[in-house]
């Protein structure tokens, strides 16, 4: 009896969860005002746990206090039913908690009038029980940030349907933070939808769209059927970033750094950055400067300027960008990270990111949501970036909805790490500069990602050789007619007399004559006074470039003690103590030093002379392998602590990130930030080397050939675990063979060291040796902890890395018939084998640095055996795999004329490797036994 009571009072009391949304805007309003809500309210929100605020209040114990509420109220009286007026102000409520979730969902956002709306029954007044009889009734607005407390329900209606239904779509009620929440709310909703704009800046919106447009037509008019991807219908870009841009320098930004795709970008490069169209005719007309590199179409091209802003000049960067599509973006915003670090700006209040991308792509590539995902993460957070949607509705030719993604909007993975999405009408020019300014005063507040969809349209195909129409002919009838932004604007300012027909048309001419002069036609645009990074050390050099690598034995000790020391309060982990216990006596000299010992002991003399590193991977911090241990985990309370950023106050300092379980955004970001730092040593280190392949776009479009496309330099270092040991062929193989085949023009570095002096040499060299190109290195995993594979003090000091390594053992070569060359690993299971033998005729020659190809080391060793006949390459991975079809005609070019080089090692195999240990082990013994037996 009780029971059915009290769920029958629950049902008609406004603290039912039915009415959850009404309570949620009568605590914001109390949040806001105390005063704001009635006694009644006002004394139960006041009666709410409090922890030192009222926001720090668990969600747990105010719904408790709820129930509380509810059930003695139900003591108190057992009419607890509300009054009709009660129910009528819950109605309302609950009306503009419905335009504020699902409004968009009506808003006139397509400029071609083609979307399809769903009918969104929330957005009726009947589903909420209100009528026609309610309209000239005053209602309290709740939080609804119009400047007023109560008011008539049809100026509510009219206020949410111009709002939340206008040219502009708001999503950002997914958002957990009420904060956030309320200060979108009061921005949105405080223009009533209807933004104000001072005559000044409406002119100033009408001739950035006259160049939009005009640029296109003189494009299309002067190269008739090139490709240029053009921005038309999408003209409101330019508006936008040029609003963005100098809104964001008046805040205090000193740097903007942009990533888009093709579509737009010519046009973005001459009306926004200032590239002189002379420049951009030229390449229409294929000239090019063929000491550049290989060069590339003028749609992937980067550039840099400097704007002038309210708040003083700003330097931005548009980065190069190949065709696969959305890649750039980790770029970017490992551009931004890079010069954040620079200008000692941890929350990216200098340094603005601002990523452009396609319907289709955002929607469609999984970079996306990689890059999302390490947008509030300690190793790449940005303070935020402002992503920009093209969305013209067509990937090439695939609109239909139920082909190109499962959402409902393009824009819906952003909702993961809940950014508010502002979707409008690019044909709506003033609408696109106030989300403008909206989007980016949320990103500086909150430091998070913001994404502005632009719903526009493509008035050609995919490009403008293209026929669109025959594979959407509706949409493209609609495009015939439909009149470009600037015309819709002009006429809409000179409705208003803001200007007259015979000024547009004036200002069209002058832009129109400014490009046949062929300067630069942005107002805004200043010459770059300075480079914000000097790279001319760097510049011209090539590998045999001299530098200084010693480095004194005492110095090596001291540093080596350093850097086992910890705080002694702290408690390890025994098997770290352990390691920790040996190093010091490796830093002695009582011990040979092993690979964790020497690599930490390389970053330690580099950090020591005040460089910069910066090491991430998914396991950086301790090594997949249990060798590093470069951040130690305190056992008592799980703090962390560097000894490598504890060796002095004038050192450099390391940063060492466990990085988000990706490859290709991760290393795309690490790229980025070492084309932005040549004075950091930057390095990307893979779990096991077998996974770089998710990076492989990155590897293919910029690592290998960013500097022969671009002139890009980059010293980002891979470091990929590589070797056979039995583990199947997923956690065997680096690849090397792909590096191999992309290696020509001297663009890296592909190291395969095999002891720990050598890692410790090449380490150094990569920063301290005036190039900036990639390093790749096939690091090992057994060879970790190999008794054989260790390095004395003196190997270290006063001593450079050894592109190969000739015989190490006292053998006569006059008694030499066969020579073994190999790399890596296996020379330690052939050295074993051949010293368990006794053999003394087979000599052994390592290739530490398989490109570029040492042949002047090589061919100094190779003096020793001249008389030889009988060359052999070995190596662990299958015939068609490997170094064997890349580097055989180098070895080829070694040996004597009328000697023979033959091949050791696995067969050719689709699988990198046998996923049986038996099988293993007896293809291992076999390599070894014929590289090492003479028939």
């Amino acid at each position: 009896m009780q029971d059915g009571v009290m769920r029958e009072w629950l049902e008609t009391s406004h603290l039912a969860g039915g009415n959850v949304a009404y309570i949620e805007q009568m605590f914001e309003a109390y949040l806001d005002d105390p005063t704001a809500v009635s006694d009644e309210w006002r004394q139960m929100f006041d009666a709410l746990p409090k922890d030192n605020h009222i926001v720090d209040t668990k969600l747990s114990d105010v719904r408790e206090q709820f129930r509380q509420a509810a059930k003695n109220k139900l003591k108190q009286s057992q009419t607890g039913s509300t009054t009709a007026a009660d129910q009528k102000q819950v109605k309302v409520l609950q009306l503009i908690n419905a335009y504020r979730f699902r409004g968009h969902q009506h808003a006139n956002l397509d400029p071609l009038g083609l979307w399809k709306q769903e009918t969104v029954p929330d957005l009726s007044l009947n589903f909420h029980d209100l009528s026609k009889d309610d309209l000239e009734r005053e209602f309290n607005v709740g939080s609804l940030a119009v400047g007023k407390d109560t008011m008539k329900l049809s100026d509510i209606h009219e206020a949410l349907e111009n709002i939340y239904c206008g040219s502009i779509g708001a999503e950002y009620m997914h958002i957990v933070s009420t904060e956030e929440k309320r200060w979108i709310q009061q921005r949105l909703e405080g223009v009533l939808g209807k933004p104000k704009f001072e005559k000044e800046q409406q002119t100033k919106i009408l001739k950035e769209l006259i160049a939009a447009d005009g640029l296109e037509k003189y494009l299309g008019s002067k190269f008739p059927g090139a490709k240029r991807f053009s921005l038309e219908g999408g003209d409101s870009l330019v508006p936008l970033l040029k609003e963005l841009i100098s809104r964001s320098g008046e805040q205090g930004a000193k740097e903007v750094v942009i990533g888009m795709a093709h579509r737009g970008r010519l046009n973005v490069l001459v009306n926004v950055l200032g590239k002189k169209p002379q420049d951009l005719f030229d390449e229409f007309a294929g000239k090019h400067d063929s000491t550049k590199g290989s060069g590339d179409v003028k749609y992937h091209m980067g550039f840099s300027s400097d704007y002038a802003t309210p708040g003083g000049d700003v330097h931005l960067a548009l980065a190069f960008n190949p065709s696969h599509l959305e890649i750039v973006n980790p770029v970017v915003m490992g551009s931004v990270r890079a010069r954040m670090d620079r200008l000692k700006d941890p929350e990216g209040k200098k340094v603005l990111p601002i990523t452009i991308h396609g319907d289709a792509a955002v929607a469609g590539q999984g970079v996306v949501q990689e890059t999302f995902n390490m947008s509030q993460t300690r190793a790449y957070r940005v303070g935020g970036s402002i992503r920009i949607v093209v969305n013209n509705q067509v990937g090439f030719t695939t609109s239909k909805q139920e082909d190109a993604r499962s959402t409902q909007y393009c824009t819906d993975i952003a909702k993961m790490v809940q950014a508010p999405i502002f979707h409008v009408n690019a044909d709506d020019p003033e609408a696109v500069v106030f989300v403008t300014q909206l989007a980016l005063d949320y990103r500086n507040a909150f430091q998070r990602d913001v994404v502005i969809d632009l719903v526009c349209y493509r008035r050609h195909g995919h490009n403008e050789a293209d026929e669109p129409s025959a594979t959407q002919p509706l949409m493209y009838a609609k495009v015939k007619k439909q009149p470009v932004a600037r015309e819709l604007y002009g006429k809409r300012l000179i409705e208003k007399s803001i200007v007259d027909e015979d000024t547009a048309k004036q200002w069209m001419s002058d832009y129109r004559d400014a490009l046949d002069k062929g300067e630069v036609v942005v107002d805004e645009h200043r010459p770059m006074r300075q480079h914000s990074v000097d790279w001319s050390p760097y510049i011209g050099n090539d590998w045999d470039v001299e530098y200084d690598y010693k480095v004194s034995a005492d110095k090596l000790k001291d540093l080596g003690e350093k850097i086992t020391q910890y705080p002694e309060e702290d408690k390890l982990n025994s098997r770290v103590e352990k390691v920790y216990q040996e190093r010091l006596k490796m830093a002695k000299g009582d011990k040979p030093m092993d690979w964790g010992f020497a690599e930490t002991l390389a970053y330690a003399t580099l950090v020591n002379d005040g460089t910069h590193i910066r090491l991430t991977g998914q396991d950086s911090g301790r090594g997949t392998f249990f060798h590093r241990h470069a951040v130690l985990h305190n056992q008592k309370d799980g703090s962390t602590y560097m000894p490598l950023n504890n060796l002095g106050s004038e050192q450099g300092q390391i940063e060492i990130y466990d990085s988000v379980l990706s490859e290709a955004a991760v290393v795309a970001f690490e790229y980025g930030y070492a084309t932005a730092e040549p004075q950091s040593l930057v390095m990307w280190e893979a779990q096991f080397g077998d996974f770089v392949n998710g990076a492989q776009v990155v590897i293919d479009q910029f690592l290998s050939s960013g500097e022969q496309k671009w002139g890009r330099l980059c010293g980002l270092t891979l470091l990929l675990p590589h070797g056979y040991e039995g583990q199947g062929p997923e956690h065997s193989s680096a690849r090397l063979e792909r590096f191999l085949q992309l290696s020509a023009d001297h663009n890296w570095s592909v190291c395969v060291p095999t002891t720990p002096a050598q890692v410790f040499h090449m380490i150094r060299r990569q920063h301290l040796r005036p190039v900036r190109r990639p390093l790749v290195v096939m690091t090992p995993k057994s060879l970790l902890r190999h008794p054989l594979a260790v390095s004395e003090m003196d190997d270290l000091a006063d001593h450079g890395f050894q592109n190969a390594i000739g015989e190490i053992d006292d053998l006569n070569p006059k008694k030499v018939k066969r020579v073994v060359f190999c790399s890596g690993k296996v020379y330690y299971d052939l050295l074993k084998e051949r010293r368990e033998r006794e053999q003394e005729d087979v000599a052994i020659i390592r290739i530490e640095q398989l490109y570029p190809f040492p042949a002047e080391e090589v061919a100094e060793i190779m003096k020793d055996y001249q008389h030889v006949k009988d060359f052999v390459w070995c190596q662990e991975e299958p015939q068609n795999q490997g170094a064997w079809y890349s580097s055989q005609h180098h070895f080829w070019a070694a040996i004597p004329k009328g000697a023979q080089l033959s091949y050791r090692g696995r067969s050719a195999s689709a699988a990198p490797a046998v996923g049986y240990i038996s099988e293993h082990n007896k293809q291992q013994q076999n390599l070894v036994d014929e590289a090492l037996t003479i028939k």
